[in-house]
């Protein structure tokens, strides 16, 4: 008996979705960071207004002191499990799917980038060394040596691309978006940034189905404008990038994206200047392209360009929504 794919999001993506070939021009991405619901304090993670609503659908002000009353979920002890699921499980196939008077076709590519905090992250970064004692000896008190948990800012990346700018507001003012699609993202993410990128594809992927992602965040030095900035990523850092060997052996897609502007009020992401999204096929090649010699080019690169508040992580890939096949390398 066949699938019964009524609703699902696999027709919106190969192969049961139409697709089309790209013209080369760069695509308009909204790429949303989100944080996810928790009992984490406000002083330590900020908020949304009207986010991390309750099951009466309030929001919760301070949801380290009422975790229990969150409508994701009251338990803090699966509250990361069960967001994980609910954003790929329902909240996609929500946004993928046409409801009466509605239409997601100006969406020419939406995926879910899921951080993954065992992936290496600005944080904690390869290699991963065994805790020894002065005499090569592995410790009889570990649990006196648990190291601190650095956690980045985001939880994810929500990588959503159009043909044209104006193509967003024509989407996202459609009442499925306005009413139905916000009212979710305030039950599931404590707070999602709100920046409109241009997309540049350095590599294109072959078939837009990487596992694994390195998504680097970037902030500027204070004595670089925004866009002298950028030019120099496109330009000297994007060369050295696709030139090393390494990045020939491990990266199966390489993209950045430039802040251009904003959907709204945008306090968070107004503060990224550039994004770089790298593809893999696996976690162990993120591992050792990070720890090559070209990588380390590569980095001391992005110092000369960064600042404070940059940071990157590792993250699993979704395809929610795909039109568009091959990709191809941007060339205008």
């Amino acid at each position: 008996m066949p699938t019964d794919f009524d609703r699902a999001d696999n027709l919106h993506r190969p192969p049961l979705g139409k697709t089309h070939r790209p013209t080369g021009k760069p695509l308009i991405v909204t790429p949303t960071f989100v944080s996810r619901v928790d009992d984490t304090a406000r002083t330590e993670r900020p908020q949304d207004s009207g986010s991390a609503k309750s099951r009466h659908g309030n929001e919760i002000h301070l949801p380290n002191w009422r975790a229990g009353a969150l409508a994701l979920e009251g338990d803090p002890n699966l509250a990361f499990e069960h967001w994980d699921e609910y954003w790929r499980k329902i909240h996609g196939p929500k946004f993928a799917w046409d409801e009466p008077g509605s239409s997601s076709e100006l969406v020419v590519r939406y995926d879910q980038l899921h951080r993954i905090a065992s992936g290496p992250s600005s944080g904690f970064a390869p290699p991963y060394r065994a805790m020894i004692d002065e005499k090569g000896l592995l410790p009889t008190d570990p649990w006196k040596r648990v190291p601190k948990f650095k956690r980045p800012r985001w939880d994810g990346l929500a990588y959503i691309a159009y043909a044209e700018q104006s193509d967003i507001e024509r989407t996202l003012e459609q009442d499925k978006f306005a009413k139905r699609i916000i009212a979710d993202e305030q039950t599931a993410f404590r707070m999602v940034t709100r920046e409109i990128t241009r997309e540049h594809i350095l590599i294109p992927s072959e078939r837009h189905r990487d596992a694994v992602s390195l998504v680097k965040i970037h902030m500027r030095q204070p004595d670089l404008s925004r866009e002298v900035f950028q030019q120099r990523m496109l330009d000297e850092h994007a060369r050295l990038v696709v030139a090393q060997p390494a990045t020939a052996e491990f990266v199966r897609r390489y993209a950045q994206l430039h802040n251009i502007g904003s959907t709204q009020k945008d306090p968070e992401g107004s503060k990224i200047d550039a994004v770089s999204v790298l593809g893999f096929a696996s976690l162990n090649d993120v591992e050792d392209y990070l720890l090559s010699d070209d990588h380390a080019a590569i980095e001391a690169s992005e110092n000369g360009l960064a600042g404070d508040g940059s940071e990157w992580w590792t993250a699993v890939n979704y395809s929610i929504i795909n039109r568009l096949l091959p990709e191809v390398v941007t060339t205008s």
